[in-house]
C-alpha cells in the first residue's frame, strides 16, 4: 500500500481550478481533486472512496469525511477530517449546510491523504480575526455594500458563500451577523 500512495502522491497534480471573484484568488475544491487523482487510481490499480459521518461535540454537530485508498490486494490507508456549521448560517436551508460541510471535510480528508499542501489557500490561512489577512479594500467595499443592501437572509448566505476570501476578516463578518439580525427582526 505504501507504494502505490507514494506513486499517487508524486503523480497527482491538482490546479486551484475555481476562483473567486470577491476574494481575488484562486483556490481548488474536492472535485479538483478528485477529478485530478481519478486517472491515477486506475494506473495504480487503486480504489478510493469518501464516506461522511454525523458526530456530534458538545452542542455543536460535525460533519467527519473519511477518504479510504485501497489497493488490489485490499490493503487500505485512511485519513479523516472535520468541518462544521458556521453559526453566521443560519438562513441557509440545512441541506445546504450538510453540503457545504462535507465538501469542506472531504477536500481537507484528501489533502491528509495526498500531501496536498493548502498553505497559501485563504481557507487554510484564514485566522477567523486573529492577524488578518490584506484584502483588496475595493472588493471588501463591494462586499459590505452588497451586504448592506441584502433584502433577505438567503441573500446574505449567497454573499458569505461567494466571499469566502472575507471569511477571517471582521468587518466583514461583523456586519453579516447586524444585517442578519436587523433583516431577522422585521
Amino acid at each position: 500500500m505504501v507504494q502505490e500512495l507514494v506513486t499517487i502522491q508524486q503523480k497527482l497534480k491538482a490546479p486551484k481550478g475555481q476562483y473567486n471573484n470577491f476574494g481575488k484568488y484562486k483556490y481548488r475544491s474536492c472535485e479538483d481533486i478528485l477529478e485530478s487523482v481519478k486517472p491515477i487510481l486506475t494506473e495504480c490499480k487503486c480504489s478510493l472512496v469518501i464516506t461522511d459521518d454525523v458526530v456530534q461535540v458538545g452542542t455543536r454537530i460535525y460533519i467527519k469525511a473519511t477518504a479510504t485508498l485501497t489497493n488490489s490486494q485490499g490493503e487500505q490507508v485512511q485519513t479523516s477530517a472535520m468541518a462544521r456549521e458556521d453559526e453566521i448560517l443560519k438562513g441557509m436551508a440545512s441541506s445546504q449546510v450538510t453540503g457545504a460541510c462535507s465538501s469542506y471535510a472531504r477536500k481537507y480528508a484528501l489533502n491528509g491523504l495526498f500531501c496536498i499542501d493548502d498553505t497559501k489557500d485563504p481557507d487554510a490561512t484564514n485566522k477567523h480575526g486573529k492577524d488578518e489577512p490584506q484584502v483588496d479594500e475595493d472588493s471588501l467595499s463591494l462586499a459590505l455594500e452588497l451586504i448592506r443592501n441584502a433584502k433577505a437572509t438567503a441573500d446574505l448566505t449567497q454573499i458569505y458563500n461567494e466571499c469566502e476570501g472575507f471569511r477571517g476578516n471582521s468587518k466583514f463578518m461583523n456586519a453579516l451577523s447586524m444585517r442578519r439580525k436587523e433583516i431577522e427582526k422585521r
